[in-house]
């Protein structure tokens, strides 16, 4: 496979050896956005201390609107550099960071078309304390040579036109935008059942009455009134009106405003936050559901084994 291929990258004036399974602290790309890149091994914790990559997944996702609209051929490069940085054998203890000029270049191009929607460019991703490629260890599009063709790796991606629709940069027709091979959105249906329950041990679980769900600007909400809360981790969730955050544009698992349902997420305590991703839980509520996570809940504090109902 092309990610597979051997890499030369040059890293400052020196030749980094490509990256093998035989480095014990690196591990494979698994996020998503990132897996075309011409590297196939990250470490974590990355660049912005997410200490997974399921965690790096829910924020690099964040950006998929902005990427569809080709403000900056240099965007996925530098984002994948900081979510999913390179690990080699070579840079184990530190990872390396993307070079300034990568950044300044995203930056330049995006934070105009971030500016019309009301965002900046994030503090978090700041260029000032990146290296100069000419001063330090970095990586950038330019020191990256495949075996195979120097020029298969990097291309401008196919550009929209972001004032063509209200709705940038996370609405959904944007988002196809970005070439044929985008795929259109499809929840996973999780199933609620004990066993899925011990196993993918949610952060929180709410009964909520959906009120909007939003789908504008860099990340895509549902506003809902907590009418119980029936497990919650790191975050403190009053009864009262919250927000969840979903990890992608695509809605998932799907909410209607209106109804009740029993949610089940993961939370962010760094920004304390309640996050919805593709494998949440969202079903319409029904009394009887309160029993069963009291149950459950009891199981995976005394760490019993599975017997699922």
């Amino acid at each position: 496979m092309a990610s597979l291929l051997a890499l030369t990258v040059l890293v400052a004036c020196a030749v980094v050896r490509p990256v093998t399974v035989r480095a014990g602290a690196c591990e494979p790309v698994r996020i998503p956005l990132c897996r075309a890149m011409p590297w196939n091994m990250t470490k974590m914790p990355n660049h912005l201390h997410h200490s997974t990559q399921d965690n790096a997944v829910l924020a690099i996702e964040q950006f998929e609107g902005l990427l569809g609209t080709g403000c900056s051929p240099d965007l996925l490069f530098f984002l994948c550099a900081m979510y999913a940085p390179i690990c080699t054998i070579d840079f184990q203890h530190e990872p390396i960071k993307p070079c300034k000029a990568v950044c300044e270049r995203a930056k330049a191009g995006c934070e105009p078309v971030m500016r019309r929607y009301n965002h900046s460019w994030p503090d978090s991703l700041s260029c000032s304390e990146l290296p100069l490629y000419d001063r330090g260890v970095c990586i950038s599009p330019e020191a990256i040579v495949k075996a195979d063709n120097p020029d298969s790796y990097y291309q401008d991606p196919a550009r929209c036109n972001p004032e063509s629709s209200p709705d940038f940069p996370l609405d959904s027709k944007n988002l196809r935008c970005r070439g044929p091979s985008t795929e259109r959105c499809k929840c996973k249906n999780v199933r609620m059942s004990q066993k899925t329950y011990l196993k993918n041990n949610y952060n929180y679980v709410i009964r909520a009455r959906v009120r909007e769900v939003r789908n504008r600007g860099l990340e895509p909400t549902a506003v809902v009134e907590v009418r119980d809360v029936l497990k919650s981790s790191l975050v403190n969730i009053p009864r009262e009106t919250q927000t969840l955050y979903y990890s992608s544009s695509c809605l998932c698992p799907p909410l209607n405003p209106g109804d009740e349902y029993l949610i089940m997420g993961y939370e962010s305590e760094e920004r304390s936050r309640l996050l919805l991703i593709d494998g949440s839980i969202a079903q319409k509520w029904k009394d009887k559901m309160a029993k069963k996570i009291k149950r459950w809940n009891q199981i995976l504090q005394d760490g019993r084994p599975a017997h699922p109902h």
